[in-house]
């Protein structure tokens, strides 16, 4: 039996393991900085299926590794999710794990907690068929990511030292390759006007105002943001608008913004800030790049500023090249390959690291912060089997 096979009958022999496994990550709701109870599950869940070695580092990420080789081989899953919105809006308790008709239901199952309970699986195998060829594997179950995209990896690159030859990110593609995504900025343009009577605006400098005149140059500016032929256009949005004054009687003297800034190939942090304060500034208007900093539960305060690198892999590159080797061979046929809409650790592992990276995961992006969040266990057992035989044949 080839070797393709027999990972391929092994991932289907645990086809009821990864789904139970998957339904008790999903019954514990863990969001960002709150996510001890599920990161010392899944510790649990590594050792029961045999790894090597499994820690807790000072973030609160849990990596489990396999074999001691040269190579350094890495897949991530975020264990932190959104909370459930809305519960009117589902037609199931958003985290009952429940199992029917194919499916995990709940919170978590496709964003992502499938990723890490298909790698949990994966490394049940590659254990079981002991073919390690001089590789070190390591399985991250990472934490706040829903905040912070990537500042778990900036953790472990930089204070774990550990930097791996390549990065497998779990985040659903429907169990299809992706190789990039848009990078993204968090950025508020601030307004400071002079308070008067609201019987006499005249007397005053009305900061709303000011910040009008901007928006409608922002708005404009976003249909000149270039486009790139994978990644797609560069984008911009206002999400949000906060004033203030000294009463309602009064002219308003602060106003605010805060623009999401999607980048496409070729835009950075320099030019998308340079393009905004070009329109801001004959209103007044003052820019900054936000900063994310936030206590984990392990008790560590720790941040980034929130700028997150645009990142694509070329389609020739060996990371690539190999992933849709390892696809035909487990599947007998050609993989979608394709790109995130929204953004993943990569900004960070590859963004900022230049760590080659390629996606695969179980389930479909579109339930991702959904309501009726489900995933199939069909794309369980794949992920399962293309992330041991990926690493194995690495």
């Amino acid at each position: 039996m080839s070797l393709s096979k027999l990972i391929l009958e092994k991932a289907n022999q645990y086809r009821d393991y990864t789904a139970q496994n998957l339904s008790k990550l999903v019954q514990v709701k863990s969001l960002s900085t709150n996510e001890k109870e599920v990161i010392e599950l899944i510790r649990d869940l590594m050792h029961e299926a045999g790894f090597d070695e499994v820690r807790i580092d000072g973030l609160g990420n849990v990596i489990g590794r396999i074999g001691d080789g040269e190579r350094t081989i890495a897949i991530d899953g975020h264990v932190d999710v959104v909370d459930s919105g809305n519960l009117n809006n589902w037609t199931f308790d958003p985290f009952s794990g429940e199992i029917k008709d194919g499916f995990v239901y709940g919170r978590g199952s496709v964003d992502q907690k499938g990723g890490i309970a298909s790698f949990i699986t994966a490394g049940r195998i590659i254990k079981e068929i002991g073919v390690l060829n001089n590789s070190k594997f390591y399985f991250v179950g990472s934490v706040m990511e829903e905040d912070c995209d990537g500042l778990c990896w900036k953790y472990i690159i930089e204070e774990d030292k550990i930097k791996p030859d390549v990065v497998i990110i779990t985040e659903p593609t429907k169990c299809q390759i992706y190789r990039g995504q848009r990078g993204r900025m968090e950025i508020r343009v601030s307004f400071h006007g002079i308070s008067a009577h609201g019987s006499a605006p005249e007397r005053g400098k009305n900061a709303i105002y000011m910040a009008a005149n901007s928006l409608l140059e922002i708005e404009k500016l976003n249909d000149r943001l270039p486009f790139d032929e994978f990644l797609g256009k560069g984008s911009l949005t206002v999400s949000q608008i906060v004033s203030g004054s000294p009463s309602l009687c009064a002219v308003a003297d602060f106003c605010s913004f805060h623009i999401d800034r999607r980048l496409t190939w070729g835009e950075n942090k320099e030019l998308a800030l340079m393009q905004i304060e070009k329109v801001v500034n004959p209103f007044e208007g003052k820019v900054e790049l936000l900063h994310y900093q936030e206590t984990s539960f392990t008790g560590l305060k720790y941040g980034m500023e929130k700028y997150y690198p645009t990142w694509k892999m070329d389609i020739s590159h060996p990371v690539i090249l190999k992933g849709i080797s390892v696809y035909k061979d487990l599947f007998g046929k050609e993989p979608v390959v394709d790109k995130w809409t929204f953004s993943t650790n990569g900004v960070i592992i590859n963004g900022l690291f230049g760590i080659p990276v390629i996606g695969f995961g179980p389930g479909d992006e579109k339930f991702a912060h959904a309501p009726d969040e489900k995933i199939p266990i069909d794309d369980l057992v794949k992920a399962s089997a293309f992330y041991a035989l990926y690493m194995i044949n690495s």
